[in-house]
């Protein structure tokens, strides 16, 4: 890490380095491009090691009215408004310990820069699991998941981080750690503020440790994949699974340019193909019984079905998950977008995205959490044009008529500066803006990123 030196930068190093040591005080410029956001990148890296020095680091910086950004991986970084400041990257990746684990109970408690990957290959040394698949996949910290409440397909079966944390340490701008839930499943007792901060995208306080529900491992799981042409197929055979006794783990609906992302193809495919991916887990006579109700309601929808081998399951949802971060890698000038809608319009806006793109030279790249009414667009332009704002506006303005939303969730700074990636606030924007003043006065706590601009 870069040497502290009071004339690189004119931030009060001393003041970090006496709270978390001279040598996890960084004014290295390839640490701080790792955590820059938008085009912005902060003074200097702070590297915590416990929740003291975070509370202790977030109130030296209230002090001084510097501006602090928690991180780790930056998998989420891209996620949000441009920052309106930005003097401090709080790593917490020194943060990654296991802490007061019952498997037995099927709780835990860990700290916020735990991998994902390493923290499931630790569970299941005890036939335990916590089902995650959110954008990042492995490599998101849990604390970044906790922050922005991450979710990908397994929401159908078990729900977002929201439904799984029991309870949070939370270190303020005042310098304190608060403690909110508990570790035990049956916890309520009064607000619960876990599920405040959960969500909330580093603009109350930094998560310090999370309390988790755990899951049992499936005994096995399986994968099938039906294809067809028709949208109309594809929302019968939802309807179908979705009225039937089956409780599957996680149901996509993938246009062809999604489908050949999930294959690894390097080119993005277009057409009228469509794959629904439906994953159950359970016993081996669960999973018999629900291949042969799938085949059956398969062959009632009208859609052929096949049965994918684990590697390939495996490799297909990791890409799914995943598929816009990995797409944007690849092409600068691509974007996502994630819209939430009434389960039964998912396929209707599907559809008018595939017709707007047409219009708009552009190609697509969707997959559909049909049984949550989550929708995932990977917009790719078809030759050096730009993906316009005004072609978002027109994506968001059609879920919000089918009673929805549609947030920005990656794109090209020029885009970020001509509309608000969260949209419209709601009407209990007034009460967001209450919380955050009361949680951080001097507005310190990545600034400007959230919805309304908190």
């Amino acid at each position: 890490m870069g040497r502290i030196s009071l004339a690189t930068v004119d931030v009060p190093l001393t003041g970090f380095a006496g709270i978390v040591g001279e040598e996890r005080v960084s004014t290295d410029p390839a640490a701080r491009t790792l955590y820059a956001i938008d085009g912005m990148m902060p003074s200097l890296v702070v590297y915590a090691r416990t929740e003291e020095e975070v509370a202790a680091v977030l109130k030296f910086a209230a002090e001084r009215n510097l501006a602090v950004i928690p991180c780790r991986n930056a998998t989420k970084l891209g996620i949000g408004n441009r920052p309106r400041r930005y003097d401090i990257a709080l790593s917490v990746k020194e943060m990654n310990q296991v802490w007061h684990y019952e498997p037995a109970d099927l709780t835990v408690s860990v700290e916020p820069g735990i991998k994902l990957g390493d923290f499931e290959h630790f569970l299941s040394r005890q036939s335990l699991w916590i089902p995650l698949d959110p954008p990042g996949g492995a490599k998101s910290s849990l604390g970044g998941i906790v922050a922005t409440n991450a979710a990908g397909p397994l929401r159908l079966r078990y729900g977002a981080p929201r439904d799984m944390v029991l309870g949070l340490k939370v270190a303020t701008t005042e310098g304190k750690v608060i403690k909110t839930g508990g570790r035990v499943v049956k916890n309520v007792a009064g607000y619960d503020l876990a599920k405040l901060i959960t969500g909330s995208y580093g603009t109350l306080g930094v998560i310090v440790e999370i309390s988790l529900k755990l899951f049992p491992l499936p005994g096995r799981r399986a994968t099938w994949v039906l294809r067809t042409s028709s949208l109309d197929v594809a929302r019968d055979f939802r309807r179908r699974i979705l009225d039937s006794p089956l409780s599957p783990m996680r149901m996509v609906l993938l246009d062809a340019g999604a489908a050949s992302l999930s294959r690894g193809d390097l080119e993005l495919h277009q057409g009228d193909e469509l794959e629904i991916w439906v994953e159950f887990g359970g016993s081996e006579r669960v999973i018999q019984r629900c291949l042969e109700t799938v085949r059956d309601l398969a062959r009632a929808a009208g859609a052929s079905e096949e049965v994918l081998d684990d590697l390939s399951a495996t490799r297909g949802w990791d890409l799914i998950s995943d598929f816009g971060s990995t797409r944007l890698e690849d092409s600068p000038q691509s974007v996502t977008v994630k819209a939430a809608l009434p389960i039964d319009s998912g396929e209707e806006f599907l559809q008018f995205t595939h017709n707007q793109c047409e219009k708009h030279a552009l190609r697509a790249a969707s997959f559909i959490q049909n049984g949550v009414g989550v929708a995932h667009i990977c917009l790719v332009p078809k030759d050096s044009s730009p993906v316009s704002s005004a072609f978002i506006q027109e994506l968001r303005e059609r879920a919000i008529s089918l009673g929805g939303s549609l947030i920005l969730e990656r794109s090209p700074l020029e885009i970020k500066k001509e509309m608000d990636v969260w949209g419209p606030v709601g009407d209990d924007f007034m009460v967001m803006q209450k919380l955050k003043k009361l949680w951080d006065p001097k507005g310190i706590l990545s600034p400007g990123r959230f919805v309304g601009g908190l």
